[in-house]
């Protein structure tokens, strides 16, 4: 008796189909097509910048859902019914945070060149293009990256090395625990508030890899802040300076989250000392803070561990 065949099970949706129906739900949102409007398969290419070939799978996709309808004749339509807007771009800001934390882990290791262009970053790490723009133009805003001339990008210099790591460390203990001490500083509560709330909810977030992204910016704003406070215009330049230098470094997190405990923990010390009004005591603590900092690194370039820990 020959035997049934079983059936061959569904491929799960790959990551552009996902994101080109997220897209195409936004767009039908946003233009606010009625029910039964033809969505053209070309016209949708040439807004999400890719083949007609994706745009037809992520369709096909949207219409097994019923997000949307086949047409009358051919193709499909806007359904009777379209859902909210919010959930449909919650995958976004995720896929966003992937790319980041790949981009700074390919930065760091040398895997990725200087220049690079929007469709070298689309096809290295299977990303749409509305997608790498947004990561591009986040990097943009924090100076990572700069437009070129006419094509591409370029990244900003970045601290590649073990020596020049250990010269960025020396020259922040050197200036940021002086600051503290300088004799314009002024705290402002507000700021102070700010940081303590955002060091507070990390340590109440439970820790995800793309956590290191939100981690690094509010170390950094941590770092930029108190040397706004000394007063010392000069020094806020240098402490700017070494954040964007740093930047693609500490995105690609490598410690754990019981050091992002230890971190947060340090931070707040020297905020309550600040508050108290006990400068040198904060000073001291600051010094501390980045010279336990730089052990770490010293460690990590000497074991060259690439796996993450938890």
């Amino acid at each position: 008796m020959k035997q049934k065949s079983l059936p061959t099970p569904k491929a799960a949706p790959s990551r552009l189909q996902r994101e080109l129906s997220a897209g195409i739900l936004e767009l039908i949102q946003a233009q606010k097509l009625a029910p039964g409007t033809r969505l053209a398969e070309v016209a949708l290419a040439e807004r999400l910048q890719v083949s007609r070939t994706p745009v037809r799978a992520a369709l096909k996709l949207l219409a097994s859902r019923r997000l949307v309808r086949h047409g009358t004749s051919r193709g499909y339509v806007v359904a009777d019914t379209a859902p909210p807007a919010k959930p449909a771009s919650k995958p976004v800001p995720a896929e966003t945070d992937r790319l980041f934390v790949a981009i700074a882990r390919d930065r760091r290791s040398g895997r990725l060149g200087v220049d690079v262009s929007e469709r070298d970053l689309m096809q290295r790490y299977d990303a749409t293009r509305p997608v790498v723009q947004r990561v591009l133009t986040r990097l943009a805003e924090v100076a990572a990256v700069q437009r070129k001339p006419g094509h591409g990008w370029r990244f900003q210099p970045i601290i590649a090395d073990s020596q020049a790591r250990a010269e960025s460390y020396r020259y922040r203990i050197l200036i940021e625990p002086a600051g503290l001490l300088e004799p314009g500083f002024r705290l402002d509560p507000g700021w102070a508030a700010e940081m303590r709330q955002r060091h507070q909810e990390t340590l109440r977030q439970p820790w995800k890899e793309t956590a290191s992204i939100a981690l690094y910016e509010m170390n950094a704003a941590f770092h930029e802040g108190l040397a706004t406070a000394s007063g010392n215009r000069f020094l806020l330049v240098a402490v700017q300076q070494q954040n964007r230098l740093r930047r693609f470094t500490n995105y690609d997190w490598v410690f754990g989250y019981q050091r992002v405990v230890v971190n947060c923990r340090e931070h707040l010390a020297i905020l309550d000392r600040l508050e108290a009004g006990e400068r040198e005591a904060a000073a001291q603590l600051l010094r501390r803070h980045l010279e336990s900092a730089a052990k770490l690194k010293t460690i990590e370039m000497a074991d060259g561990r690439n796996n993450k820990t938890q």
